[in-house]
C-alpha cells in the first residue's frame, strides 16, 4: 500500500494523532504527515503511506491555502487562542472592514517572519516550544515567505466585545509560513494586539479539501473492507516527468548517474515513469557533471 491519503484533520488533535491512528488502521508503521497542523486547527493534511515516505519533503515544500479568523484587541502567549491573553487594547468601534482588508493588501509578497515562541522549529538543537514550556524565550532567526494573495472573506466585522474584533481572511502563503504570525502583524499594523482565533487550511499545492476524507470515514472505509481512497505517488508529485522503456527503467532502477533527458531540460528535478505508469525514481542535475542526472530518490 503505497500512496497519499488526503485527511481533513479534526479539531483538538495532532497531526501526530492522525499518524498513529493511521498506523493502526491500515496496520503498518510506513506512514507519516507532510507538515503539522496546528491542534485547534483543521483541514488538508496529506499523510503518506509506505513507500510514499520517501517523498514527503517534496509534498512539504508545496504552497498552502488557509482560511483564517483574526481576532483584534488580544495578544496571547501562543498566537492563537490556546494561549494566555497577555495584552489586552480596547478596539475603536470605528474600525473599518474597508481598512482591515487595506491593511490585508499590504502582506501581499515577501515578507519577514520571526517565528513563535510556541512553534517547532529548533535552535540549538531544542524545538521552541520547549524552551517556551520552561518559561525560556530565545532569540529565533527571522525567516522571509511569500504571500501570494490574500482576500478578505468577510463583509464585515464581528464583534464581541470592546476587546475582540474578528474577521476572516483566506491566505495563500509559501511553505513555512506562520499564520499565526502573521495575524499577530496585522493585528500590530492595525495598532491592537491580535491572535489567531481560527484556521482551516483548505489547499495543500494542488490538493483541495473537498478532495480530503476525514478519520471517521477512513475509518469507516477500513471496517468495511473497502478500498482506501489514495493518490498514487506520481499524481502527487507536481513535477514534470519522462517514461522510459524497460531497458532504461532498470538503469533508472539502479540508480545510475544518466544524460539529463531533454525533454526536461532546465528542470530542476524530474520524474521518471515505467511504461506501466509506475513511479520508478525522481532525478535531479548532477551537481559536478553538466548535462548528467543523478537519483534523488529510487523506488525499488
Amino acid at each position: 500500500m503505497d500512496g497519499v491519503i488526503l485527511l481533513n484533520k479534526p479539531k483538538g488533535v495532532t497531526s501526530h494523532d492522525c499518524v498513529y491512528k493511521i498506523r493502526r488502521l491500515l496496520k503498518t508503521k510506513k506512514v507519516g504527515h507532510t507538515g503539522t497542523l496546528d491542534p485547534d486547527a483543521t483541514g488538508v493534511l496529506p499523510i503518506c503511506i509506505g513507500k510514499a515516505t520517501k517523498i514527503s519533503s517534496l509534498l512539504s515544500g508545496q504552497s498552502k491555502e488557509y482560511e483564517t479568523e483574526i481576532s483584534l484587541g488580544k495578544s496571547t502567549t501562543t498566537e492563537d487562542q490556546s494561549g494566555e491573553v497577555i495584552r489586552t487594547l480596547q478596539v475603536n468601534p470605528n474600525l473599518s472592514i474597508q481598512d482591515c482588508e487595506h491593511t490585508l493588501k499590504t502582506y501581499i509578497g515577501s515578507i519577514t517572519q520571526i517565528p513563535p515562541m510556541y512553534s517547532a522549529i529548533k535552535v540549538n538543537g531544542k524545538k521552541l516550544y520547549e524552551y517556551a514550556r520552561e518559561g525560556i524565550e530565545v532569540e529565533r532567526p527571522a525567516r522571509e515567505v511569500y504571500i501570494q494573495s490574500i482576500d478578505m472573506l468577510s463583509k464585515k466585522i464581528n464583534w464581541y466585545n470592546n476587546d475582540d474584533a474578528r474577521f476572516k481572511f483566506l491566505v495563500n502563503c509559501s511553505s513555512g509560513t506562520y499564520v499565526r504570525t502573521l495575524c499577530v502583524d496585522i493585528g500590530n499594523s492595525l495598532g491592537y494586539p491580535a491572535h489567531m482565533s481560527e484556521l482551516k487550511r483548505t489547499k495543500v499545492g494542488d490538493f483541495s479539501l473537498s478532495e480530503s476524507i476525514t478519520l471517521d470515514r477512513l475509518e469507516s472505509i477500513v471496517n468495511d473492507g473497502e478500498k482506501v481512497p489514495m493518490i498514487s505517488m506520481a499524481n502527487a508529485l507536481d513535477l514534470p516527468s519522462i517514461t522510459v522503456s524497460d531497458e532504461e527503467a532498470t538503469r533508472y532502477r539502479h540508480g545510475q548517474v544518466l544524460n539529463y533527458p531533454k525533454r526536461v531540460e532546465g528542470q530542476s528535478m524530474f520524474k521518471v515513469m515505467s511504461s506501466e505508469g509506475d513511479l520508478i525514481a525522481i532525478y535531479k542535475p548532477h551537481p559536478s557533471k553538466h548535462g548528467e542526472a543523478k537519483p534523488f530518490k529510487v523506488f525499488q
